[in-house]
Formats: C-alpha cells, structure tokens, sequence
C-alpha cells in the first residue's frame, strides 16, 4: 500500500539531505507550537481559579452535563474531596492526562494517519475544546476535546526532531528554540486570557485561548511546505519495523528510557505545581495589591515565563560557549544537574513561608522562585527531549520522543495529590515536601549518569 506523503516533490535522498536543518521548517513549527502554548497555558492559567470560584459552586455545578459521575469517579480515584480540594484534583488529573496521551497520538501517527493529519486533527479538536469552555454545560465536553487533541498535536515535537540528521549536534539547540517559543506564548498567554478571565468574565479569557489555538492551525496549515519528509505509516511502516525489529542495544536504551520516567516525573514536582497549589497558595500568602489595584495571580505564570525565555536563551549560550573551550556533558548529566537547581527553587518557598510567619510573602521571594526553577527547567526538558529523540529507533521516533512527557502524566498525577494539602499544611511543610521528592530524584539521576551514560551517549561523546 502506497502512503502519501507530506512533500512529494522531494523524492531522492539529496533532497531529503538538502532540507534536514531547515531554518523555515523550524520557524513554522516553533511558531505552531507557540500558539498551541497559547491557547494551553492561557487556559490553564485560569482553570483552577475558574473551579475554585466560580464552577464548583452552587448555581453552576449543577449545569454541567455529566458532573454527578464524574464527582464519583473522582472520589475512587483522589478520595473524597470538596471545595478547592476537588478544584485541584480535576486540575491535577486534566494535566497528567494531557501528558499521557501523546504517547496514543504518536502510535496513531506512526502507525496510521502520518505526523500531518494527526496534528491537524489536534489542532481542530483543541480549538473546539477551548471554545467549549466558555459554557459551564460542555464542561467536561471541552476537557475531553483538549485532552485528545493535544495527544494528537504532541507529534509537532517528532517532526522537529525530522529536520535533524542522527548525529546532528543541533538538535538540543533546535529543541532549545522551539521551547523559547512557547516561553514566548506563555509570557503573552495569562496577561491576555488572565486578565480577560479575572478582571472581565471567565469566558472571555477561555474565548481568547480558543482564538489563539485557530491561529495556530492556520499557521500549520500555512507553512506545510518546508515540514520534514514524513516517514510513511500505516502497512508500510508496521512492515519496516517487522524486517528491522529492534536490536539489542535499542531494546536497553528503551528500557534504560521507561525507567528514567518516574524519576523525571518527581524532578518535576515543583515546575508542575506552577499551574495548580501554586496559584492557590500565591493567591492568599503573596501581596499582590499594588496602587489599590490587585494584580490577577494568574500573571505569575506569565513572570515565569518571561524568565524561561531569559533563562532559556542564557543557557544556550552558555553551552555553545562551554563546547568551545570543553567536551559538552552527556545529556544525562545535564539533565542531574538541572534537577539540583529545581530542588532548590521550592526551598526559597518554604524559606519565605517561614520568615513570613503569617504575614503577606514579598513578591521578591516569588521572583527568585522563578528565576531558579527556570534556569533548573530550561536545562531539564528541553534537554531531556532531545535526548529521548536522539535514541529513539527510527520506526518508533514519535512514539519514543512523545512517551518521554509521560514524565509529566506521573508529576501532574503527584501534583494532583499534593496540591490538594495547600490549605492543610503550613507554608513551609508545602515546599519542604515538593524539595524532598526532587532532592530523591536528583540522586536517582545521578545513578543513571553513572550506570548507563555510556549507553545514552551520544557518538560525540562516545569517541
């Protein structure tokens, strides 16, 4: 069976070797990517917030379709929980499970539509999920369309790693810009959608995230042309893989790869917890009125982001400066260290908790919050993701490169029990607990550095 693929025209292997680096397909790509981050962390800038005060509410809860069942599906899983207890175990289960299904929509891409039609396909269904959102009926509706749209979507980041030859050393970089994009869209996302969520109507601010996510499957849609050969799917592939299989290395470094995930889910803890206890506990211990005027607290996802963009774009330098004068650190290694720097971020949390001993926290102490965890995350999943794209068989390129943000299912799945102790423990105890966690993890990952970095390297570091 013949597949089309996305660029016929390019049909011999000079062709294919002429495009791989293209600067215009990673514009096109890093720009789609950043108004899927739009529309995301727009919209999840609000959502916990959203429950919290105003859906899970009397008046308003009764009206969503489906909400009796579902509150009983939350009690098996999460206990029973109420008020912004249930806020946040929604918020924490809708996160974990939009980092769990990409790893469907890579299997669907690789095996059936191709990367194309099935980011299409995600690109359609987050747009309506977003616009469904601004009615309290379609609720759990619109949680629906955005959890399998941006499954399908999720396949954006194998047709960046597509544009890079195996041993391409550009890679971590490409990966570096194509997050400094969504830093961008997430530094934009919660001013426009926050502040039209909280100051205006909650609605509006779901709209604008709706808006954003049609843009960007019109610039997707726009810039196809300079998009990597697509492997072919379907028959073809499922008869690549049976004639090549998998030899004995791929099947340790896949192993060495599912294993790392729980580790990196608990390094993660404190980053993921930015969308959900975060807000929460900013929201009643930081001061935020300033001239009279209260500042939205979903602008801290804003702050975050704009020291992401700096944090990314210093750390970028900071490596190709490094390579200069000395061997580059395996990936593995890079990835121990960042996780040193997100332990210490909540540390500075609990520290501020408790120097503030009952009064308003400083947003100085948020601002250092930020700039840690930052430098920590910038060096951590960027680095990680070309990592798990670099060792991935070429067959299961997607489906490797998209279960390595399972690690983010398992750190919201955490999240969503630990967010919902904000209001039952103590400022400090809060952060102490997400510090040990990501302290553990650190150790672990040392471990894996020591015990198969060899096995992870690249063929640079391996000469």
């Amino acid at each position: 069976m013949t597949t089309q693929t996305l660029t016929p025209h390019r049909t011999s292997p000079a062709d294919d070797r002429a495009f791989l680096g293209h600067p215009r397909g990673l514009a096109v790509l890093a720009a789609t990517e950043g108004w899927v981050g739009f529309s995301l962390y727009g919209m999840q800038s609000l959502l916990v917030l959203y429950m919290s005060a105003q859906l899970l509410r009397p008046g308003h809860v009764e009206h969503v379709w489906g909400f009796g069942a579902f509150r009983s599906l939350i009690g098996l899983l999460m206990g029973p929980v109420t008020g912004v207890a249930l806020a946040a175990a929604i918020m924490g289960l809708y996160s974990a499970t939009i980092w769990a299904t990409p790893i469907l929509g890579g299997l669907l891409a690789d095996r059936l539509l191709g990367r194309t039609r099935t980011i299409i396909l995600g690109s359609v269904l987050m747009t309506a999920g977003h616009f469904l959102l601004a009615f309290d009926a379609t609720f759990l509706i619109a949680l629906a369309c955005l959890i399998t749209g941006l499954g399908c979507a999720g396949s954006l980041k194998a047709q960046v790693s597509g544009l890079y030859g195996p041993a391409d050393t550009r890679r971590a970089d490409a990966f570096q810009l194509y997050s400094l994009a969504v830093s961008i869209a997430v530094v934009v996302s919660p001013l426009v959608c926050g502040t039209l969520g909280e100051d205006y109507a909650w609605h509006w601010g779901f709209a604008a995230a709706g808006l954003g996510m049609l843009l960007g499957l019109l610039t997707y849609l726009g810039g196809r042309r300079w998009l990597p050969p697509e492997p072919v799917a379907g028959r073809v592939l499922h008869s690549v893989v049976a004639k090549t299989g998998l030899t004995r290395t791929d099947k340790r470094v896949l192993l060495v790869l599912a294993a790392m995930l729980p580790v990196l889910a608990m390094a993660s803890v404190g980053n993921m917890e930015i969308f959900n206890g975060y807000l929460l506990w900013g929201q009643q211990n930081y001061a935020l009125v300033f001239d009279g005027h209260t500042m939205p607290v979903s602008w801290l996802v804003s702050l975050d982001a704009f020291f992401g963009i700096g944090t990314l774009a210093s750390s970028m330098l900071f490596w190709r400066w490094w390579g200069r004068h000395w061997r580059l650190p395996g990936e593995i290694v890079r990835i121990a260290g960042a996780s040193v720097l997100l332990m210490l971020a909540p540390l500075i949390l609990a520290l501020a908790s408790f120097q503030a001993d009952g009064h308003k926290i400083g947003l100085g102490w948020g601002l250092a919050f930020h700039l840690v965890n930052d430098f920590g995350f910038s060096n951590f999943y960027p680095v990680g993701m070309a990592l798990y794209a670099r060792r991935a068989p070429r067959a299961l390129g997607a489906t490797v490169v998209n279960a390595f943000v399972l690690h983010l299912f398992l750190a919201n799945l955490l999240v969503a029990r630990l967010a919902g102790l904000v209001t039952q423990m103590s400022g400090t105890r809060f952060w102490l607990l997400h510090a040990a966690l990501i302290g553990s993890a650190t150790i672990l990952l040392a471990a894996f550095a020591l015990l198969f970095g060899r096995l992870l390297a690249s063929p640079q570091d391996a000469a």
